[in-house]
Protein backbone atom coordinates (compact mmCIF):
# COMPACT_ATOMS: atom_id res chain seq x y z
CA UNK A 1 0.00 0.00 0.00
CA UNK A 2 1.63 3.58 -1.14
CA UNK A 3 2.03 6.08 1.61
CA UNK A 4 -1.30 8.07 -0.33
CA UNK A 5 -3.78 5.02 0.52
CA UNK A 6 -2.65 4.87 3.72
CA UNK A 7 -3.42 8.65 4.54
CA UNK A 8 -6.38 8.50 2.41
CA UNK A 9 -7.52 4.77 4.32
CA UNK A 10 -6.84 7.08 7.72
CA UNK A 11 -8.96 9.86 6.65
CA UNK A 12 -11.99 7.31 5.63
CA UNK A 13 -11.63 5.40 8.96
CA UNK A 14 -11.45 8.98 11.41
CA UNK A 15 -14.69 9.98 9.08
CA UNK A 16 -16.21 6.81 9.93
CA UNK A 17 -15.90 6.71 13.25
CA UNK A 18 -16.90 10.51 13.42
CA UNK A 19 -20.50 9.87 11.72
CA UNK A 20 -21.20 6.35 13.26
CA UNK A 21 -20.61 4.59 16.52
CA UNK A 22 -19.39 0.94 14.86
CA UNK A 23 -20.41 -3.04 15.89
CA UNK A 24 -17.67 -4.66 14.58
CA UNK A 25 -17.04 -7.44 17.02
CA UNK A 26 -18.77 -10.09 14.32
CA UNK A 27 -15.78 -9.01 11.49
CA UNK A 28 -13.03 -11.28 13.49
CA UNK A 29 -15.29 -14.18 11.58
CA UNK A 30 -13.91 -12.74 7.81
CA UNK A 31 -10.55 -14.60 6.88
CA UNK A 32 -7.25 -13.86 7.78
CA UNK A 33 -6.23 -14.47 4.84
CA UNK A 34 -7.19 -15.86 1.11
CA UNK A 35 -9.29 -14.59 -1.95
CA UNK A 36 -12.59 -13.58 -0.66
CA UNK A 37 -15.38 -12.34 -2.64
CA UNK A 38 -17.48 -9.97 -0.15
CA UNK A 39 -21.25 -9.26 -0.31
CA UNK A 40 -22.65 -6.53 1.29
CA UNK A 41 -26.21 -4.42 1.07
CA UNK A 42 -26.41 -0.89 -0.17
CA UNK A 43 -28.09 1.86 1.87
CA UNK A 44 -25.90 5.08 1.36
CA UNK A 45 -22.34 6.21 0.56
CA UNK A 46 -20.64 6.73 3.78
CA UNK A 47 -20.82 2.70 3.99
CA UNK A 48 -18.02 2.05 1.47
CA UNK A 49 -15.57 3.68 3.48
CA UNK A 50 -16.73 2.31 6.30
CA UNK A 51 -16.50 -1.70 5.42
CA UNK A 52 -13.24 -0.54 3.80
CA UNK A 53 -11.76 0.60 6.66
CA UNK A 54 -13.43 -2.61 8.74
CA UNK A 55 -11.46 -4.67 6.40
CA UNK A 56 -8.15 -2.66 6.35
CA UNK A 57 -5.63 -4.06 7.02
CA UNK A 58 -6.75 -6.93 4.70
CA UNK A 59 -6.13 -6.07 0.89
CA UNK A 60 -9.48 -5.71 -0.58
CA UNK A 61 -11.00 -3.58 -3.46
CA UNK A 62 -14.57 -3.24 -4.56
CA UNK A 63 -16.47 -2.96 -7.47
CA UNK A 64 -17.78 0.55 -7.38
CA UNK A 65 -20.02 2.44 -10.23
CA UNK A 66 -18.01 4.73 -12.85
CA UNK A 67 -20.78 7.38 -12.46
CA UNK A 68 -18.66 7.46 -8.94
CA UNK A 69 -15.85 8.82 -10.95
CA UNK A 70 -16.87 11.91 -12.57
CA UNK A 71 -16.43 13.52 -9.07
CA UNK A 72 -12.78 14.67 -8.98
CA UNK A 73 -12.59 14.42 -5.57
CA UNK A 74 -14.39 10.39 -5.46
CA UNK A 75 -12.38 9.84 -8.51
CA UNK A 76 -8.87 10.55 -6.44
CA UNK A 77 -10.42 8.52 -3.46
CA UNK A 78 -11.60 5.97 -5.68
CA UNK A 79 -7.87 5.05 -6.94
CA UNK A 80 -5.74 6.07 -3.96
CA UNK A 81 -8.14 2.77 -2.48
CA UNK A 82 -7.88 0.86 -5.51
CA UNK A 83 -11.73 0.39 -6.79
CA UNK A 84 -12.61 -1.08 -9.59
CA UNK A 85 -14.88 0.93 -11.96
CA UNK A 86 -18.20 -1.17 -12.86
CA UNK A 87 -20.41 0.09 -15.67
CA UNK A 88 -23.83 0.43 -15.21
CA UNK A 89 -26.59 -2.31 -17.22
CA UNK A 90 -24.12 -4.12 -19.07
CA UNK A 91 -22.23 -6.75 -18.22
CA UNK A 92 -18.25 -5.10 -18.28
CA UNK A 93 -16.10 -7.90 -19.26
CA UNK A 94 -12.95 -5.02 -18.03
CA UNK A 95 -14.34 -5.28 -14.88
CA UNK A 96 -14.73 -8.93 -14.50
CA UNK A 97 -10.59 -8.98 -15.18
CA UNK A 98 -9.95 -6.63 -13.22
CA UNK A 99 -11.91 -8.56 -9.94
CA UNK A 100 -10.35 -11.77 -11.09
CA UNK A 101 -6.81 -10.68 -11.29
CA UNK A 102 -7.16 -8.86 -7.82
CA UNK A 103 -9.09 -12.19 -6.33
CA UNK A 104 -5.45 -14.08 -7.88
CA UNK A 105 -3.78 -11.93 -5.85
CA UNK A 106 -5.34 -12.72 -2.94
CA UNK A 107 -7.73 -9.40 -2.13
CA UNK A 108 -10.68 -9.31 -1.25
CA UNK A 109 -13.16 -8.63 -3.36
CA UNK A 110 -16.44 -6.40 -2.43
CA UNK A 111 -19.73 -6.58 -4.67
CA UNK A 112 -23.15 -4.73 -3.70
CA UNK A 113 -25.52 -7.10 -5.73
CA UNK A 114 -28.40 -4.78 -5.35
CA UNK A 115 -26.70 -1.66 -7.65
CA UNK A 116 -28.44 1.34 -6.10
CA UNK A 117 -28.60 2.02 -2.91
CA UNK A 118 -31.62 1.58 -1.08
CA UNK A 119 -32.03 4.91 1.51
CA UNK A 120 -34.17 2.93 4.16
CA UNK A 121 -31.79 -0.13 4.34
CA UNK A 122 -34.16 -2.86 3.02
CA UNK A 123 -32.92 -5.45 0.27
CA UNK A 124 -33.95 -4.64 -2.72
CA UNK A 125 -33.82 -7.48 -5.79
CA UNK A 126 -30.60 -8.23 -7.02
CA UNK A 127 -28.85 -8.12 -10.11
CA UNK A 128 -26.84 -11.50 -11.12
CA UNK A 129 -23.59 -9.74 -11.65
CA UNK A 130 -21.79 -10.96 -8.98
CA UNK A 131 -22.26 -14.90 -10.19
CA UNK A 132 -20.20 -14.29 -13.12
CA UNK A 133 -16.85 -13.22 -10.91
CA UNK A 134 -17.58 -16.36 -8.73
CA UNK A 135 -18.28 -19.16 -11.00
CA UNK A 136 -15.02 -17.74 -13.08
CA UNK A 137 -12.49 -17.41 -9.79
CA UNK A 138 -13.97 -20.46 -7.95
CA UNK A 139 -13.52 -18.21 -4.19
CA UNK A 140 -15.56 -18.05 -1.48
CA UNK A 141 -18.19 -15.50 -0.97
CA UNK A 142 -18.60 -14.45 2.72
CA UNK A 143 -21.99 -11.84 3.36
CA UNK A 144 -20.75 -9.07 5.43
CA UNK A 145 -23.89 -6.75 5.70
CA UNK A 146 -24.65 -3.50 8.09
CA UNK A 147 -28.11 -2.24 9.50
CA UNK A 148 -29.32 0.66 11.55
CA UNK A 149 -27.46 3.73 9.68
CA UNK A 150 -30.35 4.83 7.39
CA UNK A 151 -31.13 7.96 8.95
CA UNK A 152 -27.65 8.91 9.89
CA UNK A 153 -28.15 12.07 7.56
CA UNK A 154 -30.79 13.50 9.99
CA UNK A 155 -28.58 12.63 13.32
CA UNK A 156 -25.87 14.37 11.75
CA UNK A 157 -28.03 17.68 11.31
CA UNK A 158 -28.17 17.05 15.51
CA UNK A 159 -24.53 16.78 15.47
CA UNK A 160 -25.34 12.70 17.07
CA UNK A 161 -23.12 9.85 15.85
CA UNK A 162 -25.70 6.96 14.28
CA UNK A 163 -25.28 2.80 15.08
CA UNK A 164 -23.39 1.15 12.74
CA UNK A 165 -24.25 -2.32 13.07
CA UNK A 166 -21.82 -5.25 10.92
CA UNK A 167 -22.98 -8.99 10.73
CA UNK A 168 -21.23 -11.81 9.13
CA UNK A 169 -22.07 -14.58 7.75
CA UNK A 170 -21.18 -18.18 6.98
CA UNK A 171 -18.52 -18.50 3.84
CA UNK A 172 -19.82 -20.42 0.52
CA UNK A 173 -19.07 -21.32 -2.63
CA UNK A 174 -21.48 -21.37 -5.41
CA UNK A 175 -21.51 -24.21 -7.75
CA UNK A 176 -23.45 -25.04 -10.89
CA UNK A 177 -23.64 -28.86 -9.88
CA UNK A 178 -22.62 -29.54 -13.55
CA UNK A 179 -25.96 -27.76 -14.91
CA UNK A 180 -25.31 -25.04 -17.74
CA UNK A 181 -25.48 -21.63 -16.27
CA UNK A 182 -29.07 -19.98 -17.86
CA UNK A 183 -30.29 -16.80 -17.14
CA UNK A 184 -32.62 -18.30 -14.68
CA UNK A 185 -30.07 -20.53 -13.46
CA UNK A 186 -27.93 -16.70 -12.57
CA UNK A 187 -30.85 -15.53 -10.94
CA UNK A 188 -31.97 -18.13 -8.59
CA UNK A 189 -28.03 -18.18 -7.53
CA UNK A 190 -28.21 -14.36 -6.67
CA UNK A 191 -31.23 -15.45 -5.29
CA UNK A 192 -29.88 -17.84 -3.04
CA UNK A 193 -27.01 -15.25 -2.07
CA UNK A 194 -28.92 -12.62 -1.78
CA UNK A 195 -30.98 -15.07 1.26
CA UNK A 196 -28.12 -15.61 3.39
CA UNK A 197 -27.29 -11.82 3.33
CA UNK A 198 -30.89 -11.33 4.51
CA UNK A 199 -30.64 -13.98 7.13
CA UNK A 200 -28.13 -12.00 8.85
CA UNK A 201 -30.27 -8.81 9.11
CA UNK A 202 -32.93 -8.06 11.19
CA UNK A 203 -36.68 -8.80 9.65
CA UNK A 204 -37.26 -5.21 9.19
CA UNK A 205 -34.51 -4.99 6.99
CA UNK A 206 -34.78 -7.96 4.94
CA UNK A 207 -36.89 -6.37 1.84
CA UNK A 208 -37.48 -8.12 -1.08
CA UNK A 209 -35.94 -11.44 0.97
CA UNK A 210 -38.09 -10.99 3.72
CA UNK A 211 -39.48 -14.84 3.71
CA UNK A 212 -36.67 -16.59 4.45
CA UNK A 213 -39.13 -20.30 4.11
CA UNK A 214 -38.50 -19.26 0.31
CA UNK A 215 -34.82 -19.61 0.89
CA UNK A 216 -32.75 -22.05 -1.32
CA UNK A 217 -29.41 -23.75 -1.53
CA UNK A 218 -29.03 -25.46 -4.88
CA UNK A 219 -25.73 -23.80 -5.84
CA UNK A 220 -24.45 -23.08 -2.36
CA UNK A 221 -21.70 -25.15 -1.31
CA UNK A 222 -20.52 -24.30 2.42
CA UNK A 223 -17.19 -24.33 4.19
CA UNK A 224 -16.90 -27.38 6.11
Amino acid sequence: MTLTSRLVTAALSGISHLLFRIDNKEMDRVPANGPLIIVSNHVHIPEIPTLYTQLYPRPVTGLVLADRWQSRWMRWVLEATGAIPLRRGEADIAALRKGLARLNEGYLVVIMPEGTRSGDGRLQPAQPGAVLLALRSGAPILPVVHYGSEDYKSNLSRLRRTDFHLAVGKPFRLDSNGLRVTSQVRQQMIDEIMYQMAAQLPEHYRGAYADLDAATDTYLNFAR
